[in-house]
């Protein structure tokens, strides 16, 4: 049996894949880590505590569970990596490397996963449908050291036979963990505010599209890559990958059909400038020919389930 190792385990995006991966290959068969102690986490699944800038503990889990599969989640994101961006590099790519060698070095080690972003993207990239291969010209170091990523990842592959899967996610919305300081992070904190009967204040302006996906939908997308056999893997740096892509205006409307009293005010900050350098929408169709993604949920949808699933949530937690 497949036994996983998922690096960032308690993010917003590891929080539900470990989740996923549990329902795909037992409980047993997926080791989560992170930087919290042990005695800190709550969850039926196993934990260990790590670093992954530790090399020596990262290569003693990976013996030790006989690791087969690694989901590299940990990074800085584009908000927070722009506070310290030489921290945010450091981390971003020294963890990568510490992956790739282990991958290339260690021979149960036979497939790894990393994710990249819409942050690849830059001013100069083609707004509408943007092509898995076009200008990317990032301007943050999330998104410049992700680009790099996508370099390094393919360089391994064709080097050194590591087979690494990659997706550029767009914005991902849950309601399992809180914001964890991305761009399109606005997106998760609204339907907080929605149920708690709060005015939210947004830091985009009204009219920033920009592409998102539902995390059930990116979970799916996740294993379903992983899974397919590696000659459907046609793109070794990163997928595109899209869902549904939407406005700030557009999400509060989508609320107020469940929430008619939601209230929005709009205060555009640091991150609006981001925002403005991301496309609007992306062309997936490499990840749609290629290992056959097709998401599952428009935004309608994807409101009703939040809201409906965040107030069983936030009740059992009072």
């Amino acid at each position: 049996m497949t036994k996983i190792l998922v690096i960032g385990s308690l993010g917003q995006l590891g929080t539900e894949l470990v989740m996923g991966l549990q329902e795909e290959y037992g409980r047993d068969n997926v080791i989560a880590s992170d930087l919290k102690p042990s005695a800190e986490v709550d969850g039926d699944f196993i934990y260990e505590q790590l670093d992954v800038m530790d090399k020596d503990r990262l290569i003693s889990l990976v013996e030790k569970y006989r690791i087969n599969h690694i989901y590299h989640l940990a990074a800085i994101l584009s908000a927070k990596g722009e506070k310290d961006p030489q921290w945010a590099w450091d981390l971003n790519m020294g963890s990568l490397f510490n992956v790739l060698d282990l991958a290339k070095n260690i021979d149960h080690v036979n497939r790894i996963y990393w994710p990249s972003s819409i942050a690849v993207f830059g001013p100069d990239t083609p707004k509408i449908n943007t092509p898995q291969l076009t200008v990317t010209n990032p301007t943050t170091v999330y998104g410049i050291s992700k680009l790099a990523g996508e370099q390094w990842c393919q360089y391994y592959f064709e080097k050194y036979g590591v087979d690494v899967r990659s997706i550029r996610y767009p914005g991902l919305i849950g309601y399992k963990s809180l914001p964890g300081g991305g761009t399109t992070d606005y997106a998760v904190d609204i339907y907080y505010k929605a149920l708690a009967d709060e005015k939210f204040e947004c830091f985009l302006d009204k009219d920033s599209a920009l592409p998102m996906m539902y995390m059930p939908d990116a979970v799916r997308a996740t294993i379903e890559l992983m899974k397919a056999e590696p000659s459907r893997v046609k793109v070794r740096s990163s997928y595109n990958l899209s869902a549904i892509s939407f406005t700030p205006e557009k999400i509060f409307e989508s609320i107020k059909k469940f929430k008619p009293d939601f209230e929005i005010e709009y205060k555009p900050d640091f991150r609006q400038e981001i925002a403005d350098s991301w496309p609007d929408s992306i062309d997936d169709s490499c990840a749609r020919n290629d290992w056959g993604w097709k998401p599952e949920f428009d935004l309608d949808r994807m409101t009703e389930d939040i809201l409906k699933n965040l107030e069983i949530l936030l009740e059992s937690k009072k």
